[in-house]
């Protein structure tokens, strides 16, 4: 293996949860030029990782998460446990109602496998900016506590989540391995294997292939196309997972030089991208009811795509599609306005056609993604500022950690680990690392 190689790339809840809207002055209040609508600063994104990093550090990185409302021991003792539609209509309860309900019902703060990997990604670009020890020894102790979760009984390194999940598709027992999780803990393994230079690592991420291509089903509808599925119980077509085990599979492979691994990478991006729709969106997946499109699912796409194209698959169909994929999600997934860094300008939209929720889940997202792949199609280099600077002014709470939802008329208060707190861990260290790099 040549693993190792630098490339360049690039505690208690709270007791209220809801909150009718105002401003954060928490940050607004402690900048200069940032207080009047101007750019964030390197050190506005440092203050702002570091008191989140001490908030998530302060509950061993564990908490809760929009979709665990099966781990509830008050649901598991009740007969509605055996029923696909009683699952999941409990699991959206919880997911959309504006207060946490989960100490009521007995829902556990946990840690999350996918939430660790993102804390690890986040810790190793923070070690890529500082080069300080102690940041390599905490994204050590991060991907330590990440390998320890893999699941056993398949053929290759896997993690699932850690809750009962359930779709319309199909259910996911907790312990079930799901590409999604996989592929982010592949992400931090790969490069830890090069930022660190630790073997070990390495050999994780390649045995996370062989779950993708041994344990994953598959739809070949061409000779020259693939599409993984979500995990070994379904037959689901969802693009953005299915990417996210090409990902996988072509940043291994250009680490381990394995044309094999290049090559399925290829087939799997190439399925997405014949299916991009003539406005430049792709839809969450390949069934009926899966025709919507959001946010954070196309910024996996484009991330994922741009990360199999600098892996070494080079296709001009897949650099078009990326291409207008990226142009169609920044034109119609946020709110841009004039002067910049000022009131909703850089608001990021869950879906194109409403102003609202706004998620802190699809900022985050977006702020990394117009980090990695911003800079290909684009010549305005600010994206990812105008986006962190509303998140930072509207979905920040005091104490440093970010609220779940703006709603139209109250905020969504609910601290979770993952899906606020880890990506935006991974986020604002993603832009520090760009300032650095732009310097």
């Amino acid at each position: 293996m040549i693993f190792g190689e630098r490339t360049t790339h690039d505690a208690p809840l709270e007791s209220s949860d809801v909150q009718r809207k105002t401003r954060n002055p928490s940050f607004r209040s402690s900048q200069n030029d940032a207080s009047d609508g101007g750019r964030p600063s390197a050190d506005d994104y440092q203050r702002a990782y570091d008191l989140l990093a001490r908030w998530c550090r302060a509950r061993n990185h564990a908490g809760y998460d929009p979709y665990d409302g099966l781990n509830s021991r008050v649901f598991r003792a009740t007969p509605l446990k055996r029923w696909a539609m009683a699952r999941l209509a409990w699991t959206q309860l919880f997911k959309r109602l504006p207060i946490n309900l989960r100490p009521i019902a007995l829902v556990p703060a946990e840690k999350n496998a996918k939430g660790m990997a993102l804390f690890a990604l986040a810790a190793l670009a923070r070690f890529r900016a500082t080069r300080k020890p102690e940041d390599a020894e905490e994204a050590r102790a991060l991907l330590d506590q990440l390998l320890s979760m893999r699941l056993t009984g398949w053929q290759g390194a896997c993690w699932g989540y850690n809750f009962d999940w359930q779709g319309r598709a199909f259910f996911a027992p907790r312990g079930t391995p799901t590409i999604v999780p996989t592929a982010f803990a592949a992400r931090a393994l790969i490069e830890a294997a090069r930022d660190l230079n630790e073997a070990r690592y390495g050999e994780a991420a390649r045995s996370a292939c062989d779950f993708i291509l041994a344990d994953l089903r598959r739809s070949e509808e061409a000779a020259d196309e693939i599409c993984f599925s979500y995990s070994p119980l379904d037959r689901t077509r969802v693009y953005n997972a299915s990417l996210l085990a090409a990902e996988t599979l072509a940043c291994v492979g250009a680490a381990t030089k394995e044309a094999p691994l290049l090559d399925h990478a290829a087939r799997a991006a190439r399925y997405v991208v014949r299916r991009q729709r003539a406005d430049g969106s792709w839809a969450y997946g390949a069934d009926v009811f899966q025709s919507w499109c959001d946010n954070f699912h196309t910024a996996f796409i484009l991330v994922s795509l741009a990360r199999i194209q600098r892996s070494g698959v080079a296709d001009p169909d897949i650099e078009r599609a990326a291409e207008r994929g990226y142009h169609f999600w920044r034109d119609r997934f946020f709110v841009w306005k004039e002067p910049r860094f000022r009131a909703a300008d850089g608001q990021p939209k869950y879906y194109s056609e409403a102003l609202h929720p706004a998620d802190a889940h699809a900022a985050a997202t977006a702020i990394v993604a117009f980090v990695e792949v911003g800079r290909a199609f684009d010549a305005e280099r600010d994206w990812a500022d105008r986006v962190a600077r509303w998140t930072l002014d509207n979905l920040r709470d005091q104490r440093g950690y970010f609220h779940y939802q703006r709603r139209r008329f109250y905020t969504v208060r609910i601290p979770y680990m993952r899906w606020a707190q880890a990506w935006m861990l991974y986020a604002l260290a993603r832009l520090i690392e760009s300032r650095i790099e732009s310097e």
